[in-house]
């Protein structure tokens, strides 16, 4: 079977030494789409949250940069393909183990506003690791996700996580 994409919602509190897990749902696709256990991650371009991804992503990654100049030259438009190569490979790649532990480094914490846990969100080709707080104050697209979050701290608290 070949890789299907990201999808679903988990949350994975901060757990000792900086470590994160990488929720069982997401941890498998991601195995999937890097034949092995290395998780990519990176700033997203636009919302306060952290992208992650795998390996198979890279050919995808470098075809967008040939659309994206493709694009710039039909329009007239200037583009600095060294700039936008390394937007688009600027990400961290990080080995995770069997249990999906992770060490996040502390520069994508602080880029993602990271703290106590991560809200996973699926998204396709991606999916989004938020800060519950950061997340709280998208819009109302967000309704779900948020609906979702909430859902996963409450229990989380309960469990006393």
């Amino acid at each position: 079977m070949s890789f299907g994409g990201y999808s679903g919602q988990a949350y994975s509190p901060a757990g000792d030494k900086g470590r994160f897990v990488l929720p069982p749902l997401f941890r498998k696709a991601v195995k999937e789409s890097s034949d092995g256990r290395v998780l990519c991650l990176s700033k997203h371009t636009s919302w306060n949250c952290l992208v992650g991804f795998g390996l198979s992503r890279k050919p995808e990654l470098e075809a967008q940069l040939d659309r994206e100049e493709e694009l710039a030259v039909r329009l007239g438009k200037e583009f600095d393909r060294d700039t936008r190569s390394s937007q688009l490979f600027g990400f961290q790649e990080m080995p995770f183990d069997d249990s999906g532990r992770f060490v996040m480094p502390d520069h994508l914490r602080l880029l993602g506003k990271i703290e106590d846990g991560l809200y996973f969100q699926g998204g396709g080709r991606f999916f989004t690791l938020w800060n519950p707080a950061e997340l709280a104050q998208m819009g109302d697209d967000w309704a779900g996700a948020k609906a979702a979050c909430d859902s996963f701290l409450a229990d989380a608290k309960a469990k006393g996580k």
